[in-house]
């Protein structure tokens, strides 16, 4: 994969996240909050954004998105890749998941 193709996915990323956030934002607030890891003031102002602001932002060459499942406990628990004798069922992994992301949502506001 080229240099170019790379950018070209990033904006398609970006172009699909910010309409995904708008769409969550105006659906139900509180939960796109507790989804996308972001501020009131930032849903606010992503859902703010007139579809020629949406277009200009994903067409830039920086992820606007980014991972919250930052350490290697979380991602075991959503992949899996635990030890046997922590191994469990799939949707107690993912409990286990949004529980520990949710308390990371809960600690990034103010």
């Amino acid at each position: 994969m080229n240099s170019q193709q790379i950018l070209e996915q990033i904006r398609e990323a970006n172009l699909t996240y910010l309409m995904l956030a708008q769409a969550l934002i105006r659906n139900d607030k509180a939960q796109a909050l507790f989804r996308l890891g972001i501020s009131e003031e930032s849903a606010d102002l992503i859902a703010a954004l007139s579809p020629a602001q949406v277009m200009k932002l994903a067409s830039g060459n920086m992820l606007l998105c980014r991972f919250r499942a930052g350490d290697d406990v979380v991602w075991e628990l959503l992949t899996h890749q635990t030890t046997p004798e922590r191994r469990s069922n799939e949707a107690t992994s993912r409990l286990h998941a949004g529980i520990l992301l949710s308390g990371r949502f809960e600690e990034s506001l103010p």
